[in-house]
């Protein structure tokens, strides 16, 4: 990637303490559980719950926006999203449902709003939602966590073929 137009790295220590909070919780009930039963379902699906945990605290610590010419970039440690800026229909401030704004941190895909949505968030700062012109595989829209919403739309206005 060359030139970007725009790069920003986001940290959140909310989002960072709820998963390691997760982990230690899930962990805990691990030692407990197996220190009265021994190795057995319940305590093996709090170990895998724990260590799950453990994976989202290291792979969701940095959410890295990268806008050039070519493309919006998103990647979140070791999953990415490349939309190319012509697929971008609309761009918006977006303020999700309740259950989606403090459901659900790092990674994940939902039907929302009648549409098929991927989000890449933390738990706090705005978001910026992006409707492609054609679907990427099943998803119809992006929605993303950002500091600096206005500067990422007003890029985006810019480049887009519609402008």
């Amino acid at each position: 990637m060359l030139n970007p137009l725009y790069s920003e790295k986001i940290r959140s220590n909310k989002t960072s303490l709820l998963f390691v909070i997760l982990a230690l919780i899930f962990l805990a009930l691990f030692a407990w559980r197996y220190s009265v039963v021994g190795f057995r379902f319940v305590p093996g699906l709090y170990a895998f719950l724990g260590l799950f945990f453990c994976v989202y605290v290291i792979n969701y610590r940095v959410l890295i926006i990268t806008i050039t010419d070519q493309a919006l970039h998103l990647k979140f440690g070791l999953v990415g999203w490349r939309t190319d800026i012509e697929n971008i229909a609309v761009s918006v401030l977006y303020d999700p449902p309740f259950w989606i704004k403090y459901g659900g941190a790092g990674v994940h895909f939902a039907m929302v709003e009648g549409e098929y949505k991927a989000f890449y968030n933390f738990l706090e700062y705005p978001r910026v939602l992006i409707k492609f012109h054609q679907k990427q595989g099943s998803v119809q829209a992006l929605v993303f966590t950002t500091r600096e919403p206005d500067q990422i739309l007003e890029i985006l206005e810019k480049r887009s073929p519609t402008a």
